[in-house]
């Protein structure tokens, strides 16, 4: 049976691999697995070692670290920054989400601050005429 954390980092690594548009068989090669281990990995029945797990945040372009985000409960620690807050859902592993952070990312530099700041007056506008 799957332990808690093997779960946790399961979810976290598929979670990373889906923003990224990443395939099971394209990661695999990239950490030099066959994609059933990646498979394995994502829904914790296989541990991941210190090592392959160092080479999976450097092929995702994340810290080791983003994989145990959110594992203790907020009383004992705060959340860490790249952690959604706690909402209804995992909101990170909708499909609208994840095809926005996509679109988001394929934008320059300038469109996506500007984008940003939209998003953020949007917020403040949303919030000062009290609407939900």
């Amino acid at each position: 049976m799957a332990d808690e954390t093997d779960l946790h980092v399961g979810k976290r690594l598929r979670r990373r691999r889906r923003l990224l548009g990443m395939t099971q068989q394209e990661l695999a090669s990239q950490v030099g697995v066959r994609f059933q281990q990646i498979q394995k990995y994502e829904c914790g029945a296989n541990r991941i070692t210190a090592s392959r797990l160092y080479d999976l945040a450097k092929a995702m372009n994340v810290s080791v670290q983003y994989f145990f985000d959110g594992m203790v409960s907020q009383s004992t620690m705060p959340n860490a920054a790249n952690d959604a807050e706690h909402m209804e859902g995992d909101i990170l592993s909708q499909k609208e989400t994840l095809e926005l952070v996509r679109a988001y990312y394929r934008l320059g530099e300038r469109p996506r601050r500007r984008l940003l700041e939209l998003a953020k007056a949007l917020e403040q506008d949303t919030s000062s005429t009290g609407a939900a």
